[in-house]
């Protein structure tokens, strides 16, 4: 290999998967080069061919998958014309794989110790140096105390830890190439920003490629060097993160950029999300041309006929699309402005009451000497939800924030503390999977039926009203006979707010009710919700872990910490200007979707939540804090003494000991 020779090229890939329908093309005519020590992403829709697009590089497209034209060249080698023995030391060795789902990807019986050393092993390591290599490995990807933990199972790793053991096992056998799939997306933002971080640090020290699979384009903006915008299989846009981002050239990546919420929007509340119609296509029915043009609002009659070429823009920026090839520049995608909120006139009292509550969740379990140890998971919140208002509520995985929200439907049953609804107000859940929470065996209809029945709507006026609902989440009547499975997750998601406003509530508990929607529906939905918001005077309880999101729907914020409020207020005053430095560290992790971002000095947490079970003394947030006692020795108040909520001169409320101390994620 020559210097300017790229580490792995991928040139006209095509993956067909042959099935009863016919044969479904899953990527078509894919070509990227990465460079030795280059961080490339590939960003998309669910569908778009990711995913299908590494396990082809890999050869791990399963039956009916097959790959059926292209080159996959790595280190000059095209590994299409390798037998199957031949690429499994290539495979784990030369190119590592780091899951989305490190839960699934550990085993459950086999200690960490043991899985990276079965990694080393099999690829000719003797056992005794496979065990000190893993120990080693474990200190790279920053497991504390590696000696001691080595022995553990994966059961015993928090989300981010068990990521890091993934990262491990992928790096075992010193690969040049890591190929990391969506490895961020079920991790909070804290533990986001650590693995981010890890990566980086791996591509400087060791040199390491990787390619980024992910649909966040904050993460993009802020880790990778170049990108591959993919949809319906094919490739749309590909170039340098800063000419994509500040000029994209297809339709499709500017849009999907404009879909998404900023921290630092000001016109949040004040103008709807831009959004993308419809949905990503379905890959077994894609249209004869460009596979955008169903939602493209610049399409021309060329789109629906050919597929576009790739254009080149400048040196390395090209774009397949008809309209921008021909010099036409794309308009700004419509943000279009909130209607007035409408506000009922009447009782304007709290629909929810939260005072100083605490949840036991320990579940009757026993103690020494027969006692029960209580484990609160909410312990000591209080909080309001008014008609016509969102209060986002948010914190790390592990909080207390679903706990919180089950207790307030019923089904977790408090230990102290009280609960009130307003007379005659009505709550409803809206859960984060609408296709685990829709019965697989009833059609729409029947689980609607299910909401106007238990408030007493006679059988004979039930059609109409499951009408009225369906149109009013953007749905029809065709839908009302169809099984869950017969929709889209956005689709899902509509029928399950329909579902929830079947029983006129008055609060809707929304439990991360977009996390796992594609950017352009996410957006839709959103802006469904603010409709809906201020259409019927409704209150929310809007759970999140997407700080953007939360900033661009929520009225006041409530951000949650081991089981306790840390900071609340407007939610322009706490974006604005934090004043407890856990909220100023979760701000400061988020993702922004601008390479400029990348460049900003920040803390990242260490560390993981720690357990209920055993809250640290004084303030739960000391052990993590970077203006705490692990910094400042002298701060024993935060070991001593717990913070209580206190007025802030912004006019928030903060239980901080030094509040305001860490603006923006900077001391």
């Amino acid at each position: 290999m020559t210097a300017e020779a790229p580490l792995l090229r991928v040139a006209g890939l095509r993956t067909e998967f042959h099935t009863a329908e016919g044969v479904v093309r899953a990527v078509d005519d894919v070509s990227f080069d990465i460079a030795p020590g280059e961080i490339l992403g590939i960003v998309g829709e669910s569908g778009s061919g990711k995913s299908v697009t590494a396990r082809s590089i890999l050869g791990m497209v399963h039956e009916p998958g097959r790959v059926v034209a292209g080159q996959i060249s790595y280190r000059g080698r095209d590994l299409r014309t390798l037998p199957p023995k031949a690429m499994r030391p290539i495979r784990g060795r030369e190119i590592g794989l780091v899951f989305q789902d490190p839960q699934s990807a550990l085993n459950p019986v086999m200690t960490v110790r043991d899985q990276i050393s079965e990694a080393l092993t099999v690829h000719g390591m003797g056992r005794a140096a496979a065990r000190e290599r893993a120990l080693e490995l474990l200190e790279q990807v920053g497991i504390p105390d590696a000696r001691r933990r080595a022995d553990d199972y994966p059961h015993q790793f928090s989300g981010g830890m068990r990521q890091r053991v993934v990262i491990a096992i992928a790096l075992a056998n010193n690969p040049s190439l890591l190929i990391a799939d969506e490895p961020t997306t079920a991790l909070d933002v804290t533990i986001q920003a650590q693995i981010l971080r890890l990566l980086g640090r791996l591509r400087h020290e060791l040199g390491v490629a990787v390619l980024m699979i992910t649909h966040d384009m904050g993460v993009v903006a802020e880790t990778c060097d170049r990108l591959v915008v993919m949809y319906g299989g094919r490739v749309l846009e590909r170039g340098t993160v800063e000419d994509v981002f500040r000029a994209p050239k297809s339709p499709y990546t500017h849009d999907l950029l404009a879909a998404m919420p900023r921290l630092s929007s000001d016109s949040a509340g004040a103008r709807r999300l831009p959004s993308i119609p419809g949905a990503p296509p379905d890959p077994a029915h894609l249209p004869p041309g460009c596979p955008f043009e169903p939602r493209c609002r610049l399409a021309v009659d060329a789109c629906a006929e050919k597929m576009p070429s790739l254009t080149v823009f400048s040196v390395d920026h090209a774009a397949a699309c008809h309209v921008t090839a021909g010099g036409a520049s794309i308009p700004v995608l419509d943000s279009p402005p909130a209607p007035p909120r409408r506000r009922a006139e009447g009782d304007r009292r709290p629909i929810l009451e939260v005072t100083d509550l605490r949840i036991n969740v320990a579940n009757g379990r026993r103690g020494l000497w027969g006692r029960q140890d209580p484990v609160y998971a909410v312990d000591g919140v209080s909080l309001q939800v008014h008609p016509g208002e969102t209060l986002g509520l948010v914190g790390e995985s592990g909080c207390g924030k679903s706990t919180l929200a089950r207790a307030i439907v019923g089904i977790n049953e408090p230990a102290s503390g009280a609960i009130t609804v307003r007379t005659g107000g009505a709550v409803q859940y809206v859960f984060q999977d609408p296709s685990a929470s829709l019965n697989p065996r009833r059609t729409i209809r029947e689980s609607i039926d299910e909401g106007l029945e238990a408030i007493g709507v006679p059988a004979a006026e039930r059609y109409d009203e499951s009408v009225r609902l369906l149109e009013r989440v953007g749905l029809n009547a065709r839908h009302l006979e169809r099984l869950p499975y017969a929709f889209s997750g956005g689709q899902r998601q509509r029928v399950g707010i329909a579902r929830a406003l079947a029983a006129k509530p008055e609060l809707l508990v929304l439990d991360e009710p977009v996390s796992a929607l594609d950017v352009s529906i996410q957006a839709q939905i959103i802006n469904l919700l603010e409709s809906l918001r201020d259409e019927l005077d409704l209150g929310y309880l809007f759970i999140a872990h997407d700080l953007s999101v939360v900033r661009h729907l929520s009225d006041r914020i409530a951000v949650m910490y081991l089981g306790g409020i840390v900071e609340t207020g407007e939610v322009a005053t706490v974006y604005g200007d934090p004043r407890h430095p856990y909220t100023a560290a979760l701000l400061a992790s988020s993702p922004h979707p601008d390479p400029a971002a990348k460049h900003r000095e920040r803390i990242v947490l260490t560390g993981d939540l720690p357990s209920p079970k055993n809250p640290p003394s004084g303030c739960r947030f000391r052990t993590r804090c970077p203006i705490g006692p692990i910094v400042h020795s002298d701060r024993t108040i935060c070991i001593e003494q717990r913070p209580a909520l206190r007025p802030a001169p912004n006019g928030a409320h903060v239980a901080c000991h030094f509040p305001g101390e860490l603006r923006n994620g900077e001391a």
